[in-house]
């Protein structure tokens, strides 16, 4: 597994793709946090991160199928999956070990944007008057919801050849459990009897959840069900793929 790991960070970096993603990340953010007068936490009249929160998953929406992509799509397409089966790894190590390397790439990108919460801390009146629990459990959602779409992005780039429409499908699957279950939810067929079951297959009720400052353990608990789910069906298509 850490073999892949080495592997993936080495491509991801080596390359300007781990650079990219992260600067396009850290602009966007910073541009709609603190630059945009309708988002701008500086206009606000409060101290809080909430813009923030809010932007970042729409960002990675797009980001994190842009990096998975190529997971393996890109080695179906040069034969190199097939050396990669000759090597004394298991297919869950080498699933293993591409979806902790996009993760750390998702974690590279959030820790720069801890300045966000010491600039609000220190321009907050009074200062310091900040919930800081709230934005604690809204980063460690972020990251649970980082490594979701991760988990998705590697199942869409496990099922194609093709770098793109792992890209769609991946933006696809993503958009479909962080908003459409959402939307899906407030149907009026829905609304009343099974609204709060569906909205709670969805990832954002649990990010939310997180951004209160209180980490429960079925929050927890479904971010770690997903993930597990979708890299078990990668594991079982890569297996048909032998």
């Amino acid at each position: 597994m850490w073999t892949i790991f080495k592997k993936e960070m080495n491509q991801f970096f080596s390359s300007l793709v781990g650079y990219i993603a992260i600067g396009i990340f850290l602009v966007l953010s910073a541009l709609f946090t603190f630059v945009f007068p309708s988002t701008s936490v500086l206009d606000a009249g409060f101290a809080s991160l909430d813009t923030f929160f809010s932007n970042a998953p729409l960002f990675f929406l797009f980001l994190i199928p842009a990096i998975t992509m190529r997971m393996f799509a890109e080695e179906f397409n040069t034969g190199t999956f097939e050396l990669l089966l000759t090597r004394p790894l298991k297919i869950i190590d080498i699933i293993g070990g591409k979806f902790l390397a996009a993760l750390m790439l998702v974690v590279f990108a959030v820790l720069p944007t801890i300045v966000y919460y010491f600039s609000i801390y220190k321009i907050a009146a009074p200062e310091g008057n900040v919930d800081t629990g709230g934005i604690i459990g809204s980063f460690f959602g972020l990251i649970m919801l980082g490594a979701s779409f991760v988990a998705l992005g590697t199942f869409s780039s496990a099922i194609t050849n093709n770098q793109i429409i792992a890209f769609l499908i991946g933006v696809l699957f993503c958009f479909t459990f962080y908003m459409g279950l959402d939307f899906l939810a407030k149907m009026p067929v829905f609304v009343g009897r099974l609204d709060y079951f569906i909205e709670h297959l969805g990832i954002n009720a649990h990010y939310l959840a997180m951004s209160k400052g209180v980490i429960d353990t079925r929050d927890l608990l479904y971010f770690l069900s997903l993930i597990i789910i979708f890299l078990l069906l990668t594991k079982i298509v890569l297996t048909k793929r032998k």
